[in-house]
């Protein structure tokens, strides 16, 4: 088996892409938080909080888009593994001087490899379904700040955002 010579571990000795070997690892309880923003103007954060949008209950619809991007990740994502998922969680924050929906996501599995990926990929999903759904009254929302916020398991174990 080639060895990466760099910390890029989707990149084998010849700098090709590949799947990252994760076969040897310990299958370990693995979580990783993953938040984003997304603003809109006043008007359309007002209909998001009153849940009078024309295509109904954004966040609803948000949460279950978001819960439903985690399970598909790998075929988003070209060098992902699929993962067995254990949980996810999707919570919505509503900042009304900001005119601002934060997400966050924890997703959680037993398994060989993390879940940053699917927390990731499931926040940046329901934020566009956000975007989505009130784009008919507001193109200027911005998307913004998605990262990862903490993950825990595995052989690095526990990380978290400064």
């Amino acid at each position: 088996m080639n060895q990466p010579t760099s910390p890029l571990t989707h990149f084998d000795a010849e700098g090709q892409a590949h799947m990252v070997d994760v076969g040897a690892k310990a299958e370990t309880r693995r979580v990783a938080v993953a938040s984003g923003r997304i603003r809109m103007e006043p008007a359309t954060f007002a209909m998001v909080q009153a849940g009078s949008a024309k295509k109904g209950d954004v966040l609803g619809v948000a949460r279950i888009a978001a819960i439903q991007a985690s399970k598909r990740t790998s075929e988003l994502i070209p060098l992902c593994h699929p993962i067995p998922l254990t949980r996810v969680a999707v919570e919505f924050e509503l900042d009304p001087s900001a005119s601002a929906v934060d997400c966050t996501v924890t997703a959680e599995t037993v398994g060989r490899t993390g879940v940053e990926m699917e927390a990731l990929t499931a926040a940046s999903v329901a934020l566009l379904t956000i975007y989505d759904m009130c784009k008919a009254v507001d193109r200027g929302m911005t998307i913004e700040a998605v990262r990862l916020l903490e993950k825990l398991g595995g052989k690095s174990g526990h990380w978290t955002a400064a």
